[in-house]
């Protein structure tokens, strides 16, 4: 998932609390970042509360390796960091990473492209799950003459492992911005996206600037290690869910998890879905652990005969959400600001069981 840095801004969402059935809702202050998706947070009901993940470090593994099952990650002393690696390179002096490969990961019919980018860092910027690498595309601010361009934050698509399984890479899910006239239809490309046209056009070998790693991070929960995610996502929000799907059921690593993960994800259409192999891996390898339900725009119709959305593919199973949300579920969401507006009125307007009010994403 890709996007630019900017300031914070707060979203109010209503949380439906238990101790208040009849009287209406518990309402908590979400901290969204101006960008172009939601930061991943964790609901727990039982708390009664929104809870930010603990900050921590991530990893990942390459997309032609989705077959494999339990793959061996080394060094295993990445599980032992008893401190969050948070803003290890600043903008001032970056690290100088390498591409190891990109690769264009939707088909021909998607609109836009978008792009699995592997980045070695050689083990000197390690990461957790969830968080986010800053990159400083080349060339001149054209709002500050003389000055290098600002740092665009995308969200690591991988574990703390990395492609190779070493902790040495991290990978981006980037889709490519581009600008297109409204009047004459054509492209413009003084207008596209700096930062991810740059990272799209990049080779294996060239050099990039990289800070890091910031933000928050997706832990499995130590204290219940049998624990329901749901995880709902549009586009290039994907990304930190492919990293925390990874932990779970692609490393060997000591820290298991036994629990359910179910992951709606809405995109435009079956050429847009990113990583569908290795997610329809997992429900073949792992029928009783994991979810997957995709949200396809262009493609399905939901109960009012209107564009199928995530929001809408998460009503159709709200009974059940709110179920497991109940038994102390947690629920991430990441994507574009846009699926927000939805994700509210869901918390406002969907009547579950006992005449409560749930949420509608």
């Amino acid at each position: 998932m890709a996007h630019s840095a900017s300031t914070a801004t707060h979203i109010s969402v209503s949380v439906p609390d238990a101790s208040l059935r009849r009287s209406g809702f518990k309402i908590c202050n979400l901290s969204f970042q101006d960008k172009s998706w939601a930061p991943s947070l964790s609901l727990d009901l039982r708390a009664n509360k929104i809870l930010s993940r603990k900050q921590c470090r991530v990893a990942c593994m390459s997309v032609q390796q989705a077959g494999k099952r339990k793959v061996a990650v080394t060094p295993l002393e990445l599980e032992d960091s008893k401190e969050t690696p948070i803003n290890l390179y600043r903008p001032k002096e970056p690290y100088t990473a390498t591409i190891v490969s990109v690769e264009r990961i939707v088909g021909p019919k998607a609109p836009g492209e978008t792009c699995h980018i592997v980045i070695d860092h050689g083990g000197n910027v390690p990461y957790w799950e969830g968080q986010s690498y800053g990159i400083i595309p080349p060339g001149e601010n054209p709002k500050k003459p003389g000055a290098p361009h600002n740092v665009r934050l995308y969200s690591i698509a991988s574990t703390r492992y990395g492609d190779s399984f070493d902790g040495k890479t991290a990978s981006l899910c980037v889709r490519r911005a581009v600008y297109y006239d409204p009047e004459t239809g054509k492209e413009d490309s003084s207008k596209n996206g700096v930062c991810s046209n740059y990272l799209c056009n990049s080779k294996p070998g060239d050099k990039i600037q990289l800070t890091g790693p910031s933000g928050k991070v997706m832990l499995l929960p130590e204290d219940d290690p049998n624990a329901t995610h749901i995880m709902i996502a549009t586009g290039t929000g994907v990304a930190p869910f492919r990293a925390y799907l990874r932990r779970m059921f692609m490393e060997s690593v000591p820290k298991r998890f036994g629990g359910l993960a179910w992951l709606f994800l809405g995109v435009a259409n079956a050429d847009s879905l990113l990583y569908d192999d290795e997610f329809s891996n997992y429900i073949r390898e792992f029928p009783n652990q994991f979810r997957y339900d995709k949200a396809l725009s262009r493609e399905h119709k939901n109960k009012k005969n209107g564009k199928m959305y995530v929001q809408d593919k998460i009503e159709e199973y709200s009974d059940e959400v709110f179920k497991l949300l109940d038994g102390g579920a947690h629920i991430y969401f990441c994507g574009l600001k846009g699926m927000m507006p939805g994700i509210q009125e869901l918390s406002r307007g969907l009547p579950n069981r006992e005449g409560r009010t749930g949420m509608r994403s």
